[in-house]
């Protein structure tokens, strides 16, 4: 599969999406998240580490993430797990 298909896919959401909007720990391989409104990312995990990575992706993670952003893994990482302080995210597949 072509780089610019998976993109396409992470964009369209195909696989589908989960909603989280609270604050327990959603864990669960995902290629990223939109944000749905003003939301604080308590900590965000990817595979192969059990660190909290949210300042690699946010460079004030205290700070809501503004409506709208779409937040992708870096490099060839997937995401494993999402804790929110507040707001809510929509988890894709």
């Amino acid at each position: 599969m072509s780089e610019e298909t998976t993109r396409l896919q992470k964009m369209t959401a195909s696989r589908g999406v989960v909603i989280c909007n609270d604050t327990n720990a959603v864990s669960r391989k995902f290629d990223g998240f939109l944000v749905l409104e003003d939301t604080v990312v308590a900590s965000l995990k990817v595979s192969g580490s059990t660190a909290n990575v949210i300042a690699n992706y946010v460079t004030t993670p205290a700070t809501a993430i503004k409506a709208g952003a779409l937040i992708t893994p870096q490099a060839n990482d997937m995401f494993t797990e999402i804790t929110l302080t507040s707001g809510s995210v929509s988890i894709i597949l």
